[in-house]
């Protein structure tokens, strides 16, 4: 089986309080002393995978405060710049084919609420008032307006809130379905008024979109006549 090695041949100084100590002949003999050793390593590193079983949770962890931490950058950055960064309205034009269009078959009203057809007017310098009265622009153009060439202000609504100037042949209608405003494919603006010119055919020639001094379109409205 094996024999003690009380004299302790072959083998290196141990402490005296192993006893003595019995080198068997067969190693199987220690089998079982080896299983328990295994057992009480087993049982000091904990239970296998427990490495794993925790990093799983940190993990869920990680991603939970990493997002949280990008929802709140995506929320408060924006409102540092949402006081300086506002948009630059754009500037008012109409639009660029309108210019060489046919004006449409409108009826408008008068001041006794007579439907009046507007391409019956023609030709003629029309003059949407809808934004402002400006009647001394309404005067500068009946006195510019050469012979046969009509001058028209067109409110909008039902009522005819624009009366002609004193002694200028200018014919005030109103324009209830907004058709003309619809046309001209731009809202009215305070303060500002806006002229079409149409020939005798029917097409817009010119657009104003702010009617100004007499001498920026008296070309244009000379050129009506012919």
């Amino acid at each position: 089986m094996g024999k003690p090695d009380a004299e302790g041949h072959g083998l290196p100084d141990l402490p005296p309080e192993w006893g003595r100590v019995v080198v068997p002949d067969d190693a199987s003999a220690l089998a079982t002393e080896a299983a328990q050793i295994r057992r009480e390593l087993r049982r000091t590193a904990g239970p296998p995978g427990g490495h794993r079983a925790l990093a799983l949770p940190l993990l869920v962890l990680l991603v939970a405060v990493l997002t949280t931490l990008a929802g709140l950058l995506a929320v408060t950055w924006p409102r540092a710049n949402r006081g300086t960064d506002r948009p630059t309205p754009a500037p008012y034009a109409p639009p660029a084919t309108l210019a060489g269009r046919a004006l449409p078959a409108l009826d408008l009203v008068d001041a006794g609420q007579s439907p009046v057809p507007l391409r019956g007017l023609l030709p003629a310098m029309i003059i949407l008032v809808d934004g402002c009265p400006c009647p001394d622009r309404v005067a500068e153009a009946a006195a510019a307006a050469p012979g046969g060439v009509a001058v028209v202000t067109v409110a909008g609504g039902r009522t005819v809130t624009a009366q002609p100037p004193a002694g200028r042949d200018v014919q005030a209608l109103a324009d209830p379905a907004g058709g003309l405003r619809s046309f001209l494919g731009q809202p009215a603006r305070p303060g500002t008024a806006t002229a079409l010119l149409v020939d005798r055919t029917g097409v817009v020639t010119r657009v104003l979109p702010e009617l100004g001094p007499v001498d920026a379109y008296r070309g244009d409205l000379t050129a009506l006549a012919r």
